[in-house]
C-alpha cells in the first residue's frame, strides 16, 4: 500500500486531571507510527517529568521570543503559565506523512482549528465530574484553592466540546486509547485520504 503522502495532524484536549497523559502513553505503545508533540511550557517541572519528554521547559524571555519570531502554531496562557506548539515541527512531520498529536487546551484548540480546519479534534472526559474531582484530589500535587480552579476550567472547557469532532470517555484507560485509533482508522479510511491509492486508473 502507497505511504499517505500527508499526514494527519489529532488534536487531543481535556480538562486537567482526566488522565490524558496516560491514555496518550497507552496510545503511542500500539501505534508507534503517530509523533507525539512536546509542547513548550514556562511552568516549572512536576515530580518525575523530564525536560523534551514531557514538555520543553523554558523561561518566559524564550517563549515570548518565540511568539514575536512567529514560530508557535498556537499558543496559550493556562493557570499563569505559557503553553505552545512548534510550527516547523509540525510541518516536517505532517508533510514527511507522519500523523502529529497534539496534546493542548481548548484556547490553543480553537487556533489549530482556525488554521488547520483538516485536523482531528477529539476531547477527552471523565466518567462524571465527581470522578474528575476524586482524581484530581488523589493526584496530591495542588491545594484545595488551586484543584477548585482546576473544577472551574473544566466547566468553562466543556462549554467548548460542541466545537470537537469527537468525545471520549476516558474510564478504562485501554478502552479510551482503543477508541482513539479507532477514530484514527477512521479518518484515515476517508475519500480524500485515500485519493492516491487510485491514482491513474
Amino acid at each position: 500500500m502507497k505511504k499517505k503522502t500527508k499526514g494527519q495532524l489529532i488534536v487531543l484536549s481535556g480538562p486537567s486531571g482526566v488522565g490524558k497523559s496516560t491514555v496518550i502513553s497507552e496510545l503511542l505503545s500500539e501505534r508507534k507510527d503517530i509523533y507525539f508533540s512536546v509542547s513548550f511550557t514556562t511552568r516549572s517541572p512536576r515530580v518525575g517529568e523530564e525536560d523534551g519528554v514531557n514538555y520543553n521547559f523554558v523561561s518566559r524571555e524564550r517563549f515570548e521570543a518565540m511568539i514575536a519570531n512567529n514560530e508557535l502554531l498556537e499558543y496559550a496562557q493556562y493557570v499563569g503559565n505559557y503553553y505552545g506548539t512548534s510550527l516547523k515541527l509540525i510541518q516536517d512531520h505532517l508533510e514527511a506523512g507522519t500523523d502529529v498529536l497534539l496534546d493542548i487546551e481548548v484556547q490553543g484548540a480553537a487556533k489549530v482549528r482556525a488554521k488547520c480546519p483538516d485536523a482531528v479534534f477529539i476531547f477527552i472526559v471523565p466518567p462524571s465530574f465527581e470522578e474528575l474531582s476524586r482524581r484530581l484530589h488523589a493526584r496530591n500535587t495542588d491545594g484545595e484553592e488551586v484543584i477548585r480552579g482546576r473544577l472551574q476550567k473544566a466547566r468553562e472547557e466543556y462549554r467548548e466540546i460542541p466545537n470537537y469532532d469527537y468525545l471520549v470517555v476516558n474510564d478504562k484507560v485501554s478502552e479510551a486509547a482503543a477508541e482513539i485509533i479507532a477514530i484514527l482508522t477512521a479518518e484515515g479510511c476517508r475519500t480524500k485520504n485515500r485519493m492516491n491509492l487510485i491514482e491513474g486508473v
